[in-house]
């Protein structure tokens, strides 16, 4: 199988929350580490989320620095990375920001239970991938985008689609900022959601590539092992 690097990004609190059990968006990390992220986000060729993230957050997942900006249109390359929403039922707003803001490729991955009028009016901004009968099927967008010369794609979230991701052998590496606060809530979003892992030879297993302090946290950088 032929498909993107992929690279999970992300901060959590110190008790493993990415945000509250509301789904509100928390500032966990501070100024360095928002340059560590935009700076890995102007290196990759796309920036994934999945639906939730975009209901919950709207975000643009733009790059944000301006030098940043000019290196990557130096090679020719679109100021910013492509935007993928992975979106079974074709729910991503019309007006959200991911479809608007900054150049560049905008892709929604869908399947084919959605809704054939959401899916032409989403295509009509946005490139759209169909694979899956009732979700998206990530082995298969995974070879869509590397036949669209997507080989390098950043993951920020939500908890479900990593987990998704960790369950295919999707996950290349994992990267996360642990910051100093604890939102607590048994129902608050965490790293990896979704069904779980049950035996213990299922568990996805990480080697710990680097560990540096960082604003008021830590930033822990992870490999995962291939079985």
């Amino acid at each position: 199988m032929q498909r993107p690097y992929v690279i999970v990004n992300l901060a959590m609190s110190a008790d493993g929350k990415i945000s509250t059990r509301e789904r509100r968006q928390v500032k966990i990390s501070g100024p360095c580490d928002f340059s560590r992220v935009d700076t890995l986000k102007a290196g990759c060729d796309a920036v994934m989320v999945g639906i939730g993230t975009v209901l919950a957050d709207d975000p643009s997942l733009t790059v944000k620095s301006p030098e940043l900006i000019a290196e990557r249109e130096r090679r020719g390359l679109p100021g910013h990375p492509a935007r993928i929403v992975v979106d079974s039922m074709a729910r991503t707003p019309l007006s959200a920001a991911i479809l608007h803001r900054g150049e560049g490729r905008r892709i929604v991955a869908c399947c084919r239970k959605a809704d054939p009028e959401r899916r032409q009016a989403l295509g009509e901004i946005a490139e759209i991938i169909v694979a899956g009968e009732e979700a998206v099927d990530l082995p298969a967008l995974m070879e869509a985008l590397f036949r669209k010369r997507i080989a390098r794609v950043m993951v920020e979230g939500g908890g479900t689609l990593i987990g998704a991701l960790f369950s295919a052998g999707l996950v290349d590496e994992y990267i996360t900022f642990i910051g100093n606060m604890v939102i607590g809530g048994k129902s608050a979003p965490s790293p990896a959601d979704g069904e779980g892992f049950i035996r213990e030879d299922e568990f996805p297993r990480l080697s710990l590539f680097s560990v540096e302090r960082m604003d008021q946290g830590v930033l822990l950088h992870w490999m995962v092992e291939r079985k």
